[in-house]
C-alpha cells in the first residue's frame, strides 16, 4: 500500500529590522505539529526575504 500526502508550504516574514527570529519559526512549528503535519525542510534564501516551511502529513 503506497502512503499518500498532503503538502503545505508556509511563510514566516521577516520582522521590522530584517531577519526572521528562531522563536517565530518554533512557534509556527508547534502549532502545525499539532495539526499532524511534520516539517520535511527549510529555506531561508536571502536575508530580507521570508522563511518557507515545507510540511507533509498522510493524506
Amino acid at each position: 500500500m503506497t502512503t499518500r500526502w498532503h503538502y503545505k508550504v508556509e511563510t514566516v516574514k521577516v520582522g521590522a529590522m530584517g531577519g526572521v527570529k528562531p522563536e517565530s519559526i518554533e512557534e509556527r512549528l508547534q502549532v502545525l505539529g499539532q495539526q499532524g503535519w511534520e516539517l520535511v525542510n527549510a529555506l531561508h534564501a536571502t536575508q530580507w526575504g521570508p522563511t518557507l516551511l515545507f510540511m507533509k502529513r498522510p493524506a
